[in-house]
């Protein structure tokens, strides 16, 4: 896939958009990573027409290189395409609709995965949203809401109808929440009943999962998510595999911690150390998983006081309990 609408894209890897992970400090190292495409946190509709000062902190992309989608979720057409307005205004080079959330505070105001339920709000919502914006609008999508209502396809060819620039499905439905198997089978049947691009998503933890994935469902991209929390090191070596079969090594322990200073250092330039040291205590805790005397350090990370502090530990402490 070279592009998506007028968005040109420099490979097939794309980083999910993930609530609570996917902030500027976590886009900027995926870029850095080579993702072609990264995307922000949800963000809603409701939020952004009030001018909510930490909804508009979502927004900000200050540093990053694009291309940029800024994911909104809502269930009413008209507040959607104003709120897909302000997210172009602050620079958004995609706007994604979200119709795949299946948390509980989401649904029950019939926003997220609820839109499966309903495909002619879904159509609707989409139609508007493209008719008020510049940019491609995307769709993000589930398998559809449970085991007795697969639709995906019905919602996809609806989003295309309507004027959507792509679609992503996740393979799991929304009753799976993030448990199981994703259903590849699910993204084939999608992309064989499109024609514009078809992004899958779900299950990819490896380079060897995307190409699978790839073959196996014809997509035309491959999303990202869990499988980069610590670890933005999946996007570089799956844009490698894919474009020469050469599996790059793992980081080396030494790349992990510095890479956590560093994203610890851009949530600060963000959102101010209070909020980095608490932010970032998940985030460290990804970084050295697996390695020797994590257990313990993660335990000292949750008790840091301060920044200073936790890079303290992620460098100085953390390598002498390693070299001892």
């Amino acid at each position: 896939m070279n592009a998506i609408g007028k968005v040109r894209l420099s490979n097939q890897v794309i980083a999910a958009p993930m609530a609570g992970i996917s902030d500027r400090a976590y886009r900027i190292l995926a870029k850095e990573a080579g993702c072609a495409l990264v995307c922000t946190e949800m963000i809603s509709d409701q939020a952004l027409l009030y001018g909510n000062p930490k909804t508009l902190l979502l927004l900000d992309h200050t540093g990053e290189t694009g291309p940029l989608s800024v994911q909104i979720f809502g269930s009413d057409p008209e507040n959607m395409a104003k709120a897909a307005r302000i997210a172009e205004n602050a620079g958004a080079d995609l706007v994604d609709l979200n119709m795949g959330c299946p948390v509980p505070k989401v649904v029950r105001n019939g926003a997220g995965a609820a839109l499966m339920r309903n495909p002619e709000l879904a159509a609707r919502i989409v139609r508007e949203v493209v008719s008020s914006v510049n940019v491609p609008v995307t769709v993000k999508m589930r398998k559809g809401w449970d085991e007795s209502s697969v639709n995906a396809v019905e919602i996809a060819l609806l989003a295309e109808s309507a004027g959507a620039a792509a679609v992503t499905v996740h393979g799991r439905l929304k009753s799976q929440y993030y448990t199981g198997r994703s259903d590849w089978e699910i993204i084939k049947s999608v992309k064989d009943a499109l024609t514009i691009p078809v992004i899958g998503n779900g299950d990819i933890q490896t380079p060897a999962d995307a190409r699978m994935m790839l073959n196996e469902t014809g997509c035309d991209a491959v999303m990202i998510g869990r499988a980069a929390l610590g670890n933005p090191w999946i996007f570089l070596r799956t844009i490698h595999y894919l474009s020469t079969d050469e599996l790059l090594p793992f980081p080396s322990f030494y790349e992990k911690l510095n890479t956590a200073i560093r994203h610890l250092d851009l949530i600060s330039q963000s959102k101010g150390d209070k909020i980095a040291l608490l932010e970032m205590r998940k985030h460290a805790a990804w970084y050295i998983k697996g390695l020797p005397g994590a257990a313990l350090m993660r335990q000292r990370i949750n008790r840091a006081e301060s920044v200073r502090e936790l890079s303290v530990l992620l460098t100085q402490d953390f390598v002498k309990v390693n070299n001892s």
